[in-house]
């Protein structure tokens, strides 16, 4: 049998590099627009008594449900807002803080001994 003969496949062309001035200068642009965006606006809501899940709902009124865990090592950002070591819940998906029921014995120190 013949064998046939079929020219390997050859990578494609691949553009000219650029020149290092001008890579720098292309990304130095992007770092200075990640550093002008603003903040995120923090939602804090009052938790319902015996609340244990997020009642917050997204653009298509769709309830978001996620567990809503103690925060302790929360940034200065948030710190400022809420006052400094306050009692802090935060939704596992979507980061929406929850301050206690009022109503409801706190839970900082209920467990001394």
């Amino acid at each position: 049998m013949a064998e046939e003969t079929t020219p390997q496949s050859t990578p494609p062309a691949t553009p000219p590099a650029a020149p290092p001035a001008a890579a720098a200068a292309s990304a130095a642009p992007a770092a200075p627009a990640a550093a002008e965006s603003a903040p995120v606006e923090v939602n804090i809501k009052v938790r319902k008594p015996r609340q244990r899940a997020c009642d917050e709902k997204d653009a298509k009124g769709k309830l978001c449900g996620g567990h809503l865990k103690r925060w302790y090592d929360y940034p200065k950002e948030v710190e400022k807002k809420i006052g400094k070591r306050a009692e802090i819940y935060r939704c596992e998906f979507c980061k929406t803080l929850y301050k206690p029921d009022p109503k409801q014995m706190p839970h900082s120190f209920t467990l001394r001994y």
